[in-house]
């Protein structure tokens, strides 16, 4: 499957096109993409294509009807600032997740396709977007002014797209502390829970609570997914915080995962039992925040 990157020079990509930031169909396309997928399936072969883009191409044709389709959106800030955004949807959602990637990879990481895609499959829309800093390239994260406004823009662009459905928030790492002190600083509006995949409690090998104070401010349910080897929360230090936080805090801990939910062969799992473990958990949770 060959992948356009440029909006401006669209192509015909193996059934879909990229077109001024929209995924358009083509007209002969769905036979087609169904065949080539099947005969790639069937000869257990990898399909590889450049950047990280063509696995959502991949997840929005090949089974259109039960997911939806990965719509690159842009989402524009009130400074007037534009980021690139991924919204997915199934049909009759019953939340949306604003889901911000992590300080050292993008929207479109294989991690944050994966919980999209693995949440769709559960009935949770998802609303990924980039920060200014990796929409430009940049390897400096944004400061916590812009990443809050970011937040604020991609949260309101998920409403605006799906009025009615309950909203939920969060991220990997950075974006997950990016969104938690959004809600404390201002709560975001419609958001009822906060979700986090390993949320960044300090620097490796400097074990501190410092960076959840903020968490005390925030009043929504949060749930923390994180891995009991996470060099980047110390497990005693983040049960003790949970505790602090009381009913509102639910912590689901991975045995032996890392910060990247990577577990070692000598666990007896694999990465992807351990992803579909944490959907799971994300998913009875939603229900249980919603029914509360």
């Amino acid at each position: 499957m060959r992948v356009v990157h440029s909006p401006l020079h669209a192509r015909h990509a193996g059934g879909v096109e990229l077109h001024r930031g929209e995924l358009v169909p083509r007209l002969e396309s769905p036979d087609r993409i169904d065949h080539i997928l099947r005969a790639v399936q069937a000869a257990n072969l990898t399909v590889i294509a450049p950047r990280d883009l063509a696995i959502d191409c991949l997840h929005a044709v090949h089974d259109p009807a039960r997911l939806g389709m990965t719509k690159p959106i842009t989402i524009t800030m009130d400074t007037g600032q534009a980021v690139s955004g991924l919204f997915l949807a199934p049909p009759n959602p019953r939340a949306c997740y604003i889901f911000a990637h992590g300080a050292g990879a993008g929207m479109s990481h294989p991690f944050m396709t994966t919980v999209a895609t693995g949440l769709a499959e559960r009935g949770i829309a998802t609303l990924r977007y980039n920060f200014p800093y990796m929409e430009h390239g940049s390897r400096r994260p944004d400061t916590p002014r812009v990443a809050h406004a970011t937040v604020r823009a991609a949260v309101e662009e998920a409403a605006r797209r799906l009025p009615g459905v309950p909203l939920l928030a969060g991220g990997k790492s950075f974006g997950g502390r990016m969104t938690s002190q959004a809600q404390a600083e201002s709560p975001l509006p419609g958001v009822r829970g906060l979700v986090f995949f390993g949320f960044p409690l300090h620097p490796a090998g400097k074990p501190s609570d410092e960076r959840a104070a903020h968490l005390s401010d925030v009043a929504v349910p949060m749930l923390f997914l994180q891995g009991s080897r996470d060099a980047l929360a110390d497990t005693g230090l983040l049960q003790a915080l949970v505790k602090r936080l009381g009913r509102r805090a639910t912590l689901k801990l991975i045995p032996d995962a890392d910060h990247s939910f990577h577990v070692p062969v000598r666990s007896g799992r694999k990465d992807a039992e351990v992803m579909e473990e944490m959907l799971d958990v994300v998913a009875g949770w939603v229900v249980n925040v919603l029914d509360q």
